[in-house]
């Protein structure tokens, strides 16, 4: 980040993303953004996450913002819940994760068992 005007931009992003209804949506991503999320990059993570989206022209799902789940060793984190399936916590998930992490859970539909953090946080 930059500036407040680039946050501004991809707060705009993610928001339209969120006005998909639940129905629409096949799969939805959360970025962690508390203040430890944040000190580690999430924002970054969160802008490259909404890159690879938009640049995929993947119009189905959501991506969200959550505060912090209390694992901040694994910062930054992204859940990714693709239909009725579990959810799934990736840990240490920076900017050039986050291009990787997109194209084989969301594209291939495999998950990136290398990066789960186990957790009960659902949220």
């Amino acid at each position: 980040m930059k500036n407040l005007a680039e946050l501004r931009k991809i707060k705009e992003r993610a928001l339209q993303r969120r006005q998909l209804s639940g129905e629409e949506a096949r799969a939805r991503v959360t970025v962690a953004m508390g203040t430890c999320g944040i000190a580690a990059g999430a924002r970054n993570t969160m802008k490259a996450i909404l890159a690879e989206i938009e640049q995929r022209q993947i119009k189905d799902v959501v991506v969200t913002q959550t505060g912090c789940i209390g694992l901040c060793e694994y910062e930054p984190l992204v859940k990714i819940q693709v239909g009725a399936e579990e959810p799934i916590w990736y840990g240490k998930i920076d900017a050039a994760r986050a291009a990787t992490l997109i194209a084989k859970r969301l594209i291939d539909g495999q998950p990136v068992t290398e990066w789960e953090v186990q957790t009960t946080h659902t949220s």
